[in-house]
C-alpha cells in the first residue's frame, strides 16, 4: 500500500510537469507517446525515489494536501520551463508587429492555437535546436533535481513558488525584447528615414508605398537574427537553472 502511494504521489508531480513542459507537452504529440512517457518515468522514479516517513499512517486529508502539493509543484515547474522557453516566440511576435503582420494568423502546430506565423516559425526553429543540442536532457535533471532539494511528500513554500514563477514572468519579458533588440533598432533607423520622407514630399502615401521595404528589412533582419536564437540555448540553461525553485 505505500508502495502504491508512492507511486500516486511520483506520477501527481510528474503529471503535472509534463502537462506544461516544452516539447514533452505539445499537442502534436500523441497522447498515448505522452502517457506512455510520463508511465515510464513514474515508474522510475518511484523506485528509485524514497517514500515519505510514515506514510502509512497518514490520514486522507493529509495525503490529499500532499497531492495538491505536488501536482503545484509540478505545474510551477513546467510552467517556469514554459515561460523561457516562450521568450524566443515572444521575440518573433515583436518584429511580426514591426513588419506590419500583426493581424496574420496560423494555427500554431505545438499548441493547436492560433498564432503569428513568424513567432511560430521561431519556436518550431528553436525546438530543433534545442533537440540537436540535447537541451531537453536539461529537462529531465530538472526532475532528478527536484526530488534532491525537495523529496517525496515535501514542496517548496507558496512565496518561494509565487516569487520563482513572478521572477520567470519578468525575465521572459526582458529577454524578448533584448533578443529582439537588433531588429528593433533596425526598424527605428527605417521609420525615422520615412519620416523625412514623409515631410519632404507630404503627397507620398508613406504607409502604402513602404510596407514592401518593412517586409523586406524584416527577411533580411530575421536571416541574421537566427545566429542570436541559437545563441539563447545557452542562456536557456543558465536561466532555467538560476529561476527554478530547486
Amino acid at each position: 500500500m505505500e508502495r502504491v502511494l508512492g507511486f500516486v504521489l511520483v506520477m501527481t508531480r510528474l503529471s503535472a510537469f509534463f502537462l506544461v513542459v516544452p516539447v514533452f507537452g505539445a499537442l502534436v504529440i500523441p497522447l498515448v507517446a505522452r502517457l506512455g512517457v510520463m508511465m515510464m518515468f513514474s515508474v522510475f522514479f518511484a523506485s528509485v525515489v524514497p517514500l515519505p516517513a510514515q506514510i502509512g499512517s497518514a490520514s486522507a486529508v493529509q495525503i490529499g494536501l500532499t497531492l495538491v502539493g505536488e501536482a503545484t509543484y509540478g505545474f510551477l515547474l513546467g510552467l517556469i520551463a514554459h515561460m523561457l522557453f516562450s521568450v524566443v516566440r515572444c521575440s518573433g511576435e515583436i518584429i511580426e508587429q514591426q513588419m506590419g503582420y500583426s493581424t496574420s494568423e496560423i494555427i500554431d502546430p505545438l499548441t493547436g492555437e492560433s498564432s503569428q506565423p513568424l513567432g511560430t516559425l521561431l519556436e518550431v526553429l528553436f525546438v530543433l535546436m534545442l533537440l540537436a543540442a540535447n537541451v531537453h536532457h536539461l529537462l529531465v535533471q530538472v526532475i532528478v533535481r527536484s526530488y534532491q532539494a525537495f523529496p517525496l511528500g515535501t514542496v517548496p513554500t507558496i512565496p518561494v513558488m509565487t516569487a520563482g514563477a513572478i521572477k520567470a514572468s519578468s525575465m521572459m519579458l526582458m529577454a524578448s525584447l533584448r533578443l529582439a533588440a537588433p531588429v528593433l533598432v533596425a526598424f527605428l533607423l527605417l521609420f525615422v528615414i520615412l519620416a523625412i520622407l514623409a515631410r519632404i514630399v507630404p503627397e507620398m502615401d508613406i504607409l502604402f508605398l513602404t510596407m514592401p521595404v518593412r517586409v523586406g528589412l524584416g527577411v533580411v533582419m530575421m536571416i541574421l537574427f537566427l545566429p542570436f536564437v541559437q545563441e539563447f540555448l545557452g542562456e536557456f540553461s543558465r536561466l532555467l537553472a538560476r529561476l527554478l525553485p530547486l
